[in-house]
Order: C-alpha cells, then sequence, then structure tokens
C-alpha cells in the first residue's frame, strides 16, 4: 500500500499547466486516479489553508499542498465518491463536488457522429446542459475548439477565473468537455480558449441556447420546462403539404411591430391582429441572437438562442404554441450565409479561422463586412444543418425563409475581377454552398413532414425548388425578386404612362411556373430611401390607396404565395424604421380602415378558393384572358385541380375603362367576388355588380364573354355563380 509521504513527484511543468488550467488532459491528473492499493485525489485550491476530500463512506482524506495551489492526498481502499471541502484564511468553508473525478457527460456515439458532420441533433450535446450526472446534480460543458491549446469554462460560479475549471480534450476532431457541480439554470458563462500563439480568448458559446440581453454578451445556462399544446396543429402539419395549400404571410419584426411587447405579451395581440387580416402565417425576422439590433436581426452571433431582448426562449416557445393553437403558421428567417466579426463570438473562435473560410477571398463578404461560412468543412456544415433542425424541432416553427441564398450559390457574388476564387471545375458556382443547401433541405423536409423550406434568391439560377434527386437545391419555395422588382418598378409610374411599360406587369407570367414561388413585399422593399409601399405609389393620397389596393388583389390572385411586410397592409406612409414603431395612429382614418379591409377580405377569398392557390407551379392552374397596355388592363383565369375558375381583371389606369368586353371561360351567370374599388374598401363604388350573365359570345379567346365597366385603378375577382 502506498502511503501519503510516498506519492509520485509531480514534475514543475505539469504542476504548472494544472494550477494555470492549461493542460488539455487535466482529468489525467486532478481528480481521482488508483494508486497502489489505493487512490491519489489531487485538486486545484489556490489561496487555500487546507483541502479535505469527503468520502462517501464519511472518512476524511487530509490533502497536502504541493504547489502553486495544487493539492493532493492518498485514500486507502477501494475508490468511491468524494466531495472536498476547502478552508480559505479569514473565510467559511466551502463544500463541494470535484469536478474531475466524472466520467466525460457526453458518449462515444456523440462523438463519433460529430466527427462525420452527421449529428442532426447537435444541440443535445454541445453548449451547456443542465443534468444529473453519476449522481449529481450540476452542468455539462461541451464547446468545439480544434485548434485550442486549452480551453476553460468562466463565469458567474468561477468570479470569472477559469483556473479551477480547466476543460478535457475528448478527441482529435477538437471537442473540449467539463462538468461542474452544482451549476444550475441561469449561470453565466464564456469559454476561455488558449489561442495557437499562446494568447488566451473569451469565446461566447456558439451553441447557448439562451444569452444575457445585448449589449451583454454572456451565454446563460438554459433549460426548458415548457409543456407544448398544439399537438393538434403538429399532427395536422404533418398531413399537409404546404407547397400546395393556401399561404399569405404577414412579415414582422417584432421589436418594432408594437414596440416594447414581450414574447408572451405580443401573442395576444399578434394572434388577434392576424387572425383579423386573415394570414395563414406570420414570419418573424431573424430572432436568433445578435448584438445590433440595427442589423433587424441578420448579423447572428448566437445560432441556437433565441434574442433574449423579449424573453427566455421558452416565452418564445409559448408565442409560437399560442399562434399555432390559434390555426397560424410560423416562419422565420434563417441566416446561413454569414455571421459577423465580433471578436467575442464566432470570428477566428480558437485563434484561427474556423467557422469562416480561412481564404478571405471566400471567407469575407465585400458588402456586409462579415464572414462566410466554410461551407466545405464538414463540422461547420453539421452546425449550420442542425440549427436549422433545431428551430423546426425545438420551437415547432413551420417555415424558414433563407436569407441571401444568393450570395451563397456564386463565388464572384459581389466581387471584381481577382477577388475570387474558382472551384476546381474553374466556374463562379461555389460547389460546397450548394451541396449544404441541398442537405440542409433534404434534411429538413425528411425530419419534419409538412414544413416549408423558402429561399430569398434574387438570380436566375435553375432549379432552386427542384428535387435534390433531380439536381435541384431542394426548396419549397422560392422568393419571387423578378416580379417585385419589375411589378413595383411599372406601379411607380404615373398611369398615363403604364402603357409604354406594360411588360413590367406581365413578364412574370412567362416564368410563373419555372419554379415554386412566393411574391414578396418585404421589409427590404420599405426602407433605405426606398419608401413605404404606400409612398411609391403616384398621384394623390386617394389615387396612392387606389394603387396599394389594385396592386394587392393583383398580387393575390397571381400564381404564387404572398408575403407582405407590416403596415404595408393598411398604407403606412412612411418608411419603416426598426428603432420606431408603425404608424398605427393612421387608421383613424376611414380610408386606411378601408385597405385594411380589403386586406382581410383577400385573404378571406383566397383561403375559400382553391383555384388561387392548388396550381400554384402548374400551368394548369392559369390561362390568360388579354393582355392589354392600351387600356392598362390585364385579366386571367386561376384554375383549381378539380376545374373551378376565378377570373381577376385589373385596370391599371386611372379612369374607368367601359363598356369594357371581357372573355369569360364560360356563360352563365358569374359573381363579382371582390371589387377592390368598393366603398367599403375607401374606393369609389364603380361596378359593385354582385351578379353578371355572361353570354356565349367567343371573345379574347374564351368562349363567353361580358360587358363591364372596369373601376379606375381597381381589380375584379369573378367566379360562377
Amino acid at each position: 500500500m502506498a502511503a501519503r509521504s510516498s506519492l509520485p513527484p509531480l514534475d514543475a511543468g505539469l504542476v504548472a499547466s494544472l494550477v494555470e488550467g492549461r493542460h488539455p488532459q487535466p482529468h489525467d491528473w486532478l481528480g481521482q486516479h488508483e494508486l497502489g492499493d489505493g487512490w491519489v485525489i489531487r485538486a486545484v485550491r489556490p489561496l487555500a489553508e487546507s483541502v479535505t476530500a469527503v468520502r462517501a463512506d464519511g472518512t476524511k482524506v487530509a490533502l497536502e499542498h504541493v504547489e502553486g495551489g495544487l493539492w493532493q492526498g492518498y485514500a486507502a481502499g477501494p475508490g468511491q465518491a468524494y466531495r472536498l471541502v476547502t478552508r480559505y484564511p479569514d473565510g467559511p468553508d466551502w463544500e463541494a463536488d470535484d469536478a474531475y473525478r466524472f466520467v466525460p457527460s457526453i458518449g462515444e456515439i456523440d462523438l463519433f457522429l460529430w466527427g462525420e458532420g452527421r449529428h442532426e441533433q447537435l444541440w443535445h450535446v454541445f453548449g451547456a446542459h443542465v443534468k444529473q450526472h453519476e449522481g449529481v446534480d450540476g452542468t455539462g460543458f461541451v464547446v468545439w475548439a480544434p485548434h485550442a491549446l486549452a480551453a476553460r469554462v468562466v463565469g458567474d460560479f468561477n468570479s470569472w477565473n477559469g483556473r479551477g475549471h480547466a476543460m478535457r480534450r475528448l478527441d482529435d476532431n477538437g471537442v473540449w468537455e467539463l462538468f461542474v457541480p452544482g451549476v444550475g439554470a441561469g449561470g453565466i458563462y464564456k469559454f476561455e480558449l488558449l489561442t495557437p500563439s499562446g494568447e488566451w480568448v473569451t469565446r461566447a458559446d456558439p451553441m447557448a441556447r439562451y444569452t444575457e440581453v445585448p449589449p451583454l454578451t454572456g451565454s446563460v445556462v438554459g433549460h426548458s420546462s415548457y409543456l407544448w399544446s398544439d399537438d393538434e396543429w403538429m399532427r395536422s402539419r404533418a398531413e399537409r403539404d404546404p407547397h400546395q395549400g393556401p399561404m399569405s404571410v404577414y412579415e414582422l419584426h417584432l421589436g418594432s411591430w408594437r414596440p416594447g411587447l414581450s414574447y408572451r405579451a405580443a401573442a395576444d395581440e399578434l394572434i388577434d391582429y392576424v387572425t383579423e387580416l386573415g394570414f395563414t402565417h406570420v414570419e418573424f425576422l431573424p430572432l436568433a441572437e445578435h448584438p445590433f439590433g440595427g442589423s433587424w436581426g441578420y448579423q447572428v452571433t448566437g445560432y441556437y438562442a433565441p434574442t433574449s431582448r423579449f424573453g427566455h426562449p421558452d416565452d418564445f416557445r409559448y408565442l409560437v404554441d399560442r399562434l399555432h393553437q390559434a390555426g397560424i403558421g410560423v416562419i422565420m428567417d434563417w441566416v446561413p450565409a454569414h455571421f459577423p466579426k465580433d471578436e467575442w463570438a464566432l470570428a477566428r473562435f480558437d485563434g484561427a479561422p474556423l467557422y469562416e473560410h480561412s481564404d478571405p477571398r471566400i471567407g469575407e463578404h465585400p458588402d456586409w463586412g462579415t464572414l462566410v461560412f466554410d461551407f466545405a468543412h464538414s463540422q461547420v456544415r453539421n452546425f449550420l444543418v442542425a440549427n436549422a433542425l433545431y428551430w423546426l424541432e425545438e420551437f415547432h416553427i413551420d417555415g424558414l425563409r433563407v436569407d441571401a441564398v444568393a450570395s451563397m450559390l456564386y463565388r464572384d457574388y459581389s466581387r471584381k475581377e481577382g477577388e475570387w476564387v474558382p472551384n476546381i471545375h474553374g466556374g463562379r458556382e461555389n460547389l460546397e454552398a450548394i451541396s449544404f443547401l441541398q442537405e440542409v433541405n433534404a434534411t429538413a423536409y425528411k425530419r419534419n413532414p409538412g414544413i416549408v423550406m423558402i429561399a430569398e434568391e434574387s438570380t436566375s439560377w435553375p432549379g432552386v425548388t427542384h428535387r435534390t434527386s433531380d439536381g435541384g437545391l431542394g426548396f419549397g419555395l422560392k422568393w419571387n425578386m423578378g416580379w417585385m422588382h419589375d411589378s413595383l418598378q411599372y406601379m411607380h409610374e404615373d398611369p398615363m404612362w403604364r402603357g409604354s411599360h406594360h411588360n413590367d406587369i406581365t413578364f412574370s407570367f412567362v416564368y410563373a411556373f419555372s419554379e415554386s414561388f412566393l411574391l414578396p413585399i418585404s421589409h427590404d422593399e420599405v426602407v433605405h430611401g426606398k419608401g413605404s409601399l404606400l409612398a411609391k405609389m403616384p398621384g394623390d393620397q386617394w389615387q396612392k390607396l387606389a394603387n396599394v389596393r389594385a396592386y394587392l388583389a393583383f398580387m393575390w390572385a397571381h400564381p404564387g404565395k404572398q408575403l407582405l411586410f407590416m403596415g404595408s397592409e393598411f398604407g403606412q406612409p412612411s418608411e419603416w424604421s426598426e428603432q420606431r414603431g408603425l404608424d398605427w395612429w393612421i387608421l383613424d382614418q376611414p380610408v386606411h380602415q378601408g385597405l385594411a379591409r380589403l386586406v382581410g377580405q383577400l385573404n378571406r377569398v383566397y383561403r375559400e378558393q382553391p383555384a388561387l392557390w392548388e396550381q400554384d407551379a402548374d400551368p394548369a392552374g392559369f390561362e390568360w384572358i388579354t393582355s392589354d397596355p392600351a387600356n392598362n388592363v390585364v385579366a386571367f383565369v386561376r384554375r383549381s385541380r378539380d376545374g373551378r375558375e376565378l377570373v381577376c381583371i385589373v385596370n391599371f389606369g386611372g379612369n374607368p375603362v367601359g363598356p369594357y368586353r371581357v372573355g369569360l371561360p364560360a356563360a352563365g351567370e358569374w359573381v363579382e367576388l371582390l371589387n377592390s374599388d368598393a366603398v367599403e374598401f375607401g374606393g369609389s363604388g364603380v361596378g359593385n355588380y354582385g351578379r353578371v350573365t355572361a353570354s356565349a359570345d367567343g371573345w379574347h379567346g374564351q368562349p363567353a364573354s361580358v360587358e363591364l365597366t372596369l373601376p379606375p385603378l381597381a381589380a375584379l375577382w369573378l367566379v360562377r355563380g
């Protein structure tokens, strides 16, 4: 049996690395280790007066000071659990479990899957997790830092001194781990990493699921106790195909929709408002943690943490849950294209490029001053794929709108000659990013039936919404940026001159079925000097509102889903700013109330008419009637799979047109389902036919026709009586 006096001597360099918290394998020396017929117990307790190990059977083992705060002692007999009692001069005794007596808190399978880049539920393993480990309550900390020479956990539980909480490196992939007894939910922490240059850097946890409220940057030990009540929604969602169902999306920036609302406080107000307007979904601008509010959430530092500005992550779960119970789907913006350079976050995380590509010609975005993810790195891809799944599965999000896809697809995006690196074939396509997008889409759809992945993609890249098995990117929907640009340009023209720009309002129909599209009038169109949707329109106040009404009715009838940014539904006069709320006061004016009523009616009729959504991406769901630049008139048919038809006729001119003969698909009675010029919407009341009878006189290539007076700056929707 070894005696205390015969404990083997320790090298001075080893002792120094242990007490300074820079040993990569502190558990090899600290904690409890078999020695002869007993066990040596070692601990780091700087400034201690005495340290005693109290074993599970009650025996006490006094540890002797070695050097610099390292203590060790010998315990005879079999190994057993123990606690350390530390006495400090002029202070009370401190009794605690020893962090270094525990086996790793994550398993070999997790490490294997991470090494393969295939851990689809990474958030269950990495980051900070409250757990009971070997019968002791505490928090397991895990971080990926392959370039680091050492890693430590610092936080409010150790006075931000990590020397006593050095982590161990578990594998060649650079996973570091430490279970810290006694740390519970709410503890604030970061990681200290020793870089290859010998510098200690402090970083927030990339996998933190909760953070301090900005501008504070600490990670917070998160723990969810939320019990969901949206089982019916989730069950029915899995049985629906959102790509072939009705989808009208209300896009909002939560912080400025009605300033001052928390996640929980927003639930009632948002549900009441969206229900009244009839939207099927809400879409939140990014809610992952971001330090700079002026980025609207598009410069993310905490990919796994809902922003703490509005409450705890469970409060966000409550908001989503309540929306689901009210029958409203939830989409969230997701930003995997780039991230900011904040030194405390992801940039050069462990002292070298890690999440970003090391070549700035690939790894930096010149327009936004941000870094671009290294999509070729299997662990970086895993981090992002798991992140998409995290929002879908942990927060029951129904869809992700993927930001800035175009910037990911092209290596020369926004770069001049000589500023970019061709791919292995000499081309401009970013093959690694393409593969990543295919992987994340295929995985998201496989694991979460009924969700939708949406691409914000502004180029003519082929196959964005085509299946990955056919070489497509695998998205469910693509923002139709071409339609948005052309149609807004057309609406900006004075009606007197619109005839010479008629192609701008009709060109989108040429390619409407090349992809599955969503038509966006988004936040990007009402900021940075572009003015509000109302301000884009020509004419006096009445004409501006009439133009908006006609435009939205045209938009809702056009093939594709719809998205409208907050404030546009009631004719917000001023350009949006995240620093203030919407111009809600304008709803005191009846004409603006009328526009909001129209949007509500558009959504209600839209939901009730399968012709407007069943065949959005199928040419069989659309047929031209007329495109008449001389009168600024367009008319077309939308058709459901069972042949039910809705006819949309729009007069984009400033005067009534009529009598105007319009071809219709069938003779007989037709019902005026919607008239954007109705008095109740703030219009002049021209039309309001109620019912009209089409004769069997062919016109516009249709077998029947009817003569109508088309209201000025207005749209009519007709269905068979």
